[in-house]
C-alpha cells in the first residue's frame, strides 16, 4: 500500500514524554508526510511553532485517558487546545456514565461536537473498546454518529488491550460512512496496520509510525 503514510497519525502520549521527543516525533512526521501528530495538551503550542504551516495536522487530547471529567472541564480543555493551535481533538466517552445507561453521554458527546464544529475543528471520540462487549461498542458507536462525532477511536493506548480487526469490522458495519475511524493501540507493524485498514479503519494512531514505514522496503 503505496500510501500508508497518509493513514498514519504519529503519536507520542507517554507520561515520561521529554521536549527532544516532541522535536524527533515533528522531524519524522515531517520526513514521511504522515497524516498527523497526537501529543498531549501540554505540547501542543510548542508543536504549533515547531509545525508553522505544514500539512502535518496537530492533534491532541481531552478527558484523557478515563473519561471521568465533567462536559465543562473537556470543553474548557478543548478551547484551550483551539487557542494554542490544534486541528484536531480526541475527547474520551465516559466510559462510567455509558456503563450506567446514561443518556447524558449523548449529551456531552453532542455538546462537545457542536463546540469543536463551531471552531472549525474535528472531533474524535474515544470509546476504548477493551472495556466494552460487542453489542456495547455498536452502542457507543451509534451514540457518537448521533451526537455529530467525526470520527471514532478504539483505544487510548493505556487500557489492557488496543485495536482488533474484529472491533474494527463491527464499528465499520454499525457507523455511517460520514463518519470515520482510527485504529490505535498494539498497531505497530506494517501488517498491523493493512489489517486494520482493510477492516475499516480510515486512520492508524501508532507510536511505532517510522518503523512501520522502514519495514516496507524490507518486504
Amino acid at each position: 500500500m503505496e500510501n500508508i503514510n497518509r493513514f498514519i497519525e504519529y503519536t507520542n502520549l507517554s507520561p515520561t514524554l521529554k521536549d527532544k521527543e516532541i522535536d524527533k516525533l515533528i522531524r519524522e512526521a515531517q520526513d514521511h508526510q504522515f497524516r498527523a501528530i497526537c501529543i498531549p495538551p501540554f505540547w501542543v503550542k510548542k508543536a504549533r511553532r515547531e509545525l508553522g504551516n505544514s500539512q502535518v495536522l496537530l492533534v491532541t487530547v481531552a478527558g484523557f485517558p478515563l473519561g471521568f471529567n465533567m462536559t465543562e472541564t473537556k470543553i474548557a480543555e478543548m478551547k484551550q487546545a483551539i487557542d494554542d493551535g490544534v486541528d484536531e481533538i480526541e475527547i474520551v466517552m465516559n466510559i462510567s456514565a455509558f456503563k450506567s445507561g446514561m443518556p447524558w453521554v449523548k449529551v456531552e458527546l453532542a455538546k462537545c461536537a457542536s463546540f469543536a464544529h463551531d471552531s472549525e475543528i474535528i472531533l474524535k471520540v474515544i470509546i476504548e473498546t477493551a472495556y466494552l462487549d460487542a453489542d456495547e461498542i455498536e452502542s457507543a458507536c451509534k451514540i457518537c454518529a448521533d451526537s455529530g462525532t467525526d470520527f471514532v477511536k478504539t483505544s487510548t493506548g493505556l487500557a489492557p488491550s488496543g485495536a482488533r480487526v474484529e472491533d474494527i469490522s463491527l464499528m465499520r458495519k454499525v457507523l455511517p460512512s460520514r463518519v470515520g475511524i482510527k485504529a490505535t493501540g498494539g498497531i505497530r507493524t506494517y501488517d498491523d496496520a493493512l489489517q486494520m485498514i482493510r477492516a475499516g479503519a480510515n486512520i492508524i494512531g501508532t507510536s511505532s509510525a517510522p518503523q512501520i514505514i522502514a519495514s516496507i522496503s524490507e518486504k
